[in-house]
């Protein structure tokens, strides 16, 4: 899937745009602020119908503005996609896609494909396969294990629709009975059938995450090892651990066990809400011993892998600032890679011209943007 033409009214910073990109590489390039990562943005939008940054639609929309709109046409790939995968398509695979957001203050926001609107959101994501990386990816390392769980769920979600159900069953199921263990919490009495019959409820959807995740790790690792290596080219050995109460114990039991403890928590401690993604380099945990270099290195990888565990659909690469941080051997790696074939189409940003000149160069099918105000302005 390549993204042929973006139409932006009123999101963030940017008043108006009307671009159209190149196949493979398309560049952005101004000073900090000027709206490069808010054009990232957008197309991230199209992808996952909500902002990368911001899970407000509202606060998307443009100062002083009613509404915002996005609109991109994409042009679907030959060969595989993730339609095969649980993702139902919406058009012909000869068709151009239109996809379009529209999002009004006080108002739900309005997403369509094709002719078709969505009346729910969980029923476009996985159509257009898109990876991100930036500098926010550092929230990994430095948060809680919630942050490395969405990642998990990102990726799978996008190959894997009944993924998406089974997890939003599991959510609503864990919020019903913490809502129950504060209502109980100091009841001499509690309904233990009730109890009973959420946690009957939760065990199937928590057994199917699992071991999708655990699939899913599997097969990631070898893939996010290999482009750790190959991008630092140093003998570290990078770690990336599935850790889940479900490898050792029973659902089922653990919480009927846990009951009466939760009841005083207030919250449930058994699941697979619980689990966690240990990032590590040899036997340290990353977040100790990482320098900013290997970490972003670490981080790069994860995302790349991640694009490559999509194999042949090639999904779209959004890299903001990625020069950051890293010495000038790593980026030429990383854009060694990334320009090859097993990548699809790319955008990335930069506040330094002499970096994309370096880049673009060498390839045939490539733009470059210069970005101030929210203006974009074709090279």
């Amino acid at each position: 899937m390549t993204l042929q033409e973006l139409h932006i009214i009123n999101f963030k910073n940017i008043q108006e745009a009307d671009l159209k990109f190149a196949d493979k590489l398309n560049c952005f390039v101004g000073q900090n602020g000027q709206g490069k990562t808010n054009l990232l943005d957008a197309i991230y939008y199209l992808s996952f119908t909500k902002s990368a940054f911001n899970p407000i639609d509202s606060q998307n929309i443009r100062h002083d503005a009613e509404f915002a709109m996005i609109q991109g046409i994409y042009r679907p790939f030959s060969g595989p996609s993730l339609i095969g995968q649980g993702v139902s398509a919406a058009t012909s695979e000869d068709d151009d896609i239109q996809v379009t957001c529209a999002i009004r203050r006080g108002q739900k926001k309005q997403f369509r494909c094709g002719k078709k609107d969505y009346q729910r959101m969980l029923d476009h994501i996985g159509r257009i396969p898109l990876v991100m990386v930036s500098p926010e990816d550092n929230q990994l390392i430095a948060e809680g294990s919630d942050e490395r769980r969405r990642f998990l769920d990102i990726i799978i979600g996008q190959t894997d629709r009944a993924y998406l159900e089974h997890l939003s069953m599991y959510n609503a199921l864990v919020k019903q009975r913490n809502a129950l263990l504060k209502q109980y919490a100091e009841a001499s009495v509690i309904p233990e059938d009730l109890f009973e019959v959420l946690e009957h409820q939760m065990v199937p959807h928590a057994m199917y995450i699992f071991e999708h995740r655990r699939t899913f790790v599997d097969a990631f690792v070898p893939l996010f090892a290999e482009l750790y290596k190959t991008i630092a080219e140093v003998e570290e050995q990078p770690q990336l651990t599935y850790r889940s109460q479900l490898l050792d114990r029973d659902l089922s039991e653990s919480l009927r066990r846990t009951r009466q403890r939760d009841l005083i928590l207030g919250w449930t401690s058994q699941g697979v809400h619980k689990d966690e993604l240990e990032m590590q380099l040899g036997e340290y945990p990353l977040r100790r011993v990482g320098s900013q270099g290997q970490q972003k290195t670490y981080l790069i990888a994860m995302k790349l892998a991640q694009a490559l565990y999509f194999n042949a659909c090639k999904p779209i690469l959004l890299l903001d600032d990625i020069f950051d941080k890293l010495d000038a051997s790593r980026v030429a790696r990383i854009i060694d890679m990334v320009r090859g074939e097993q990548f699809g189409q790319i955008f990335l940003t930069d506040t330094d011209r002499q970096h994309l000149t370096d880049i673009v160069q060498p390839l045939g099918s490539s733009k470059v943007f210069y970005v101030s105000g929210g203006d974009f302005r074709a090279g």
